[in-house]
């Protein structure tokens, strides 16, 4: 192989590591985006459910299926659940700037410049 072709392949192989860095950052933040939007849904239903009577019936969807319960039942679950999102999207938040710091660090022992068109 000549000198050009080595360079090229090495270019290419940097190409695809780049464009994989990329991919990984965009799923990552379509997670966190998903996350945020369903602990946003959580709260609100939270925010309107705790000022009620704990005796008040209230409808809750459980796979599929709409059962009737009190807001006495409900609200100690959607709360578990508000909570395990929060732990969710902070391990989410985490895992993306450890990647983007990793792409960073990558960019720059590979001497990589991103040029837009």
């Amino acid at each position: 192989m000549s000198q050009q072709q080595i360079s090229a392949k090495k270019q290419q192989d940097l190409q695809v590591q780049y464009s994989n860095y990329k991919d990984t950052l965009q799923s990552l933040a379509q997670k966190i985006g998903d996350v945020e939007q369903e602990s946003e849904e959580h709260k609100l239903v939270l925010d309107t459910l705790t000022p009620l009577s704990g005796e008040r019936k209230c409808f809750r969807m459980i796979n599929g299926v709409l059962v009737e319960r009190t807001v006495n039942d409900v609200l100690p679950a959607l709360q578990t659940n508000a909570d395990g999102l929060k732990k969710v999207l902070e391990d989410l938040v985490k895992q993306y700037r450890g990647k983007q710091d990793e792409m960073e660090k990558w960019k720059k022992k590979n001497n990589v410049q991103v040029v837009q068109q």
